[in-house]
This record gives structure tokens, C-alpha cells and sequence, in this order.
């Protein structure tokens, strides 16, 4: 005679009946602070390797304590100013932003108007699209020395500042672009019969019907020139010599002290992710409303 086996069923009081609230518990628990545990597991792992990398194979490499011990006094005072290039990370953060804020500006105000006329001209973006092909590629690093070319027969003017300007401008108004291109492109064609039928005009087309159609691809275009205008402009800074995040990164490399080349680097970083993290509360504003 064969025997056949019964399924088991827990009891209320059996510890396989009281296992599976608390794994629901731990379930819900984390699924709330995933957001948080995650990326401190990622932190410590970093850190970890941090530490084992410059007890190793990188000696050179100053470990997470002395970074701090070291790079201590541009943070608990971090607007202190003791010279030009002896600043507090944050006022050096500072200074950088006030450029990157006026060079993303100016690739705004130029990029956004000349992606829409890419993306309504088919006759002007085979006129324009080869040129920016070339252009975009060219590093910072060469489009610096040419603005001061440009701007240093300007009597009294800040040839540095201007140039960083220009540098940072042009280098960022690409990703706006073309986005902004794409997104005219992929306005539906009823949208744009609407207007017709309504006898709009062309400004109210413009604002009404194009601009929020195109306005999800325009701040993705903002987002990735926000970001690059943030690289940029340590690179302008290192060239010029200009005070700043990169200014100062320049001179702790000159002047070989890693530990305040760390604090630089981790500042771009988190620097970057903020303004990120801001222009996607923006966009969503924006959306709403």
C-alpha cells in the first residue's frame, strides 16, 4: 500500500504562522526606508573600499580620516575667507554657482529660441545641423582659449570672467537644442490643426499649443545643460586660475595636497546632485501646472 502525504497546515500558535507577519512587517519596514538604507549600504561600501585602497595598492591615496582631519577647517567654517584662494568650500561653491548661473542663462536664452527654429525650419536645420554636429563634440578646454582671443581686446573688461562665460554658454545651450528640437518635431499634427481651426494667432500658438506640448523634452534639454554648464565650469576655473571650486582644486594639485583634492571632487559631486535634484522639482512644477 502506497501512502499519500497531506499537505501541512501551521496552526495559529506554530513558529511558521508567526514567521510570516513578521516577514510582512520587515517587508513593509523596508520598502519604506529603501530609499535611505540602500544608499547608506552604498556609502559604507565606498567607504570601505576607500579604506582598503589606501592601505594597499594606493598609498598615496590619503583614507577617509585624514581627508577629514585635513579638509576640517574649509568645512566647519565654510564661508571663512582668509585669502583669494584660501576660502571655505562653500563660499568657493558659491562663486563657482554665481558663473554657472550666468553662463546657463545666456545657453538658455540662445538655445531654446534656436530649437525651435530647428524644429519648425526643415530648411534651416539642414542649413544649421552639420555646424552644430561639429560644434558640440569641441571640448571646454579649447573653446577657452578662444574667448580670450575674442574678449581680450576689450578694454577693462574681466577677459576671465568672460570667457568662462562664453565657454560655459556655449557648451551647454547644445543638450537644449536639440531637445528642444525634438520635442517641436514631436508636436502631434492635431494639436496644430486645433489652432487653425481656432484662428489662433501665431504667438498664441506659440504659447499655447507649442511651448506645453514641448515642454517635457525642453527640461530635459535644462537638466543635462544644467549639468554640463556644472562640469564646465571647473574646468574654466582650473585654466583661469579664477577662484572657485576648480581654482582651488588647481591649486591643492599644484601644490600636491590630495586631501583637498577629495573635498573638491566630493563637493562637485554632491553639488551636481543638488541642481539635479532641484530642476527635476521645477519640471514637475511645471507639469502641474
Amino acid at each position: 500500500m502506497s501512502s499519500t502525504s497531506l499537505p501541512v497546515t501551521a496552526t495559529p500558535g506554530s513558529p511558521a504562522s508567526a514567521s510570516h507577519p513578521f516577514r510582512a512587517g520587515f517587508q513593509r519596514w523596508f520598502s519604506r526606508l529603501d530609499w535611505f538604507v540602500l544608499p547608506l549600504a552604498g556609502a559604507v561600501a565606498v567607504l570601505a573600499l576607500w579604506y582598503l585602497s589606501s592601505a594597499t595598492w594606493a598609498k598615496d591615496l590619503p583614507n577617509p580620516t585624514r581627508t577629514w582631519i585635513a579638509s576640517k577647517p574649509y568645512i566647519v567654517e565654510p564661508f571663512a575667507k582668509r585669502g583669494e584662494l584660501d576660502q571655505g568650500i562653500l563660499r568657493f561653491t558659491w562663486l563657482s554657482l554665481i558663473l554657472v548661473a550666468k553662463g546657463y542663462a545666456i545657453a538658455l536664452v540662445v538655445g531654446t529660441p534656436l530649437g525651435f527654429l530647428l524644429g519648425i525650419s526643415p530648411l534651416f536645420t539642414r542649413a544649421l545641423d552639420p555646424i552644430i554636429q561639429v560644434l558640440r563634440p569641441v571640448s571646454p578646454l579649447a573653446w577657452l582659449p578662444l574667448g580670450m582671443i575674442l574678449f581680450g581686446g576689450w578694454k577693462g573688461a574681466n577677459v576671465s570672467e568672460l570667457a568662462a562665460l562664453f565657454t560655459i554658454a556655449l557648451c551647454a545651450m547644445w543638450p537644449t537644442v536639440l531637445n528642444t528640437a525634438v520635442g517641436v518635431r514631436a508636436i502631434p499634427q492635431d494639436y496644430m490643426n486645433v489652432a487653425r481651426v481656432l484662428k489662433l494667432s501665431r504667438w498664441k500658438t506659440l504659447t499655447k499649443v507649442m511651448i506645453p506640448a514641448t515642454l517635457p523634452y525642453m527640461f530635459t534639454g535644462f537638466r543635462l545643460s544644467l549639468g554640463i554648464a556644472w562640469l564646465v565650469i571647473v574646468a574654466a576655473e582650473m585654466l583661469t586660475g579664477r577662484p572657485g571650486i576648480g581654482g582651488f582644486l588647481w591649486q591643492q594639485y599644484n601644490a600636491l595636497i590630495y586631501e583637498q583634492i577629495i573635498l573638491c571632487i566630493l563637493t562637485i559631486g554632491l553639488v551636481g546632485f543638488v541642481l539635479d535634484r532641484l530642476m527635476s522639482v521645477v519640471e514637475r512644477r511645471f507639469r502641474s501646472v
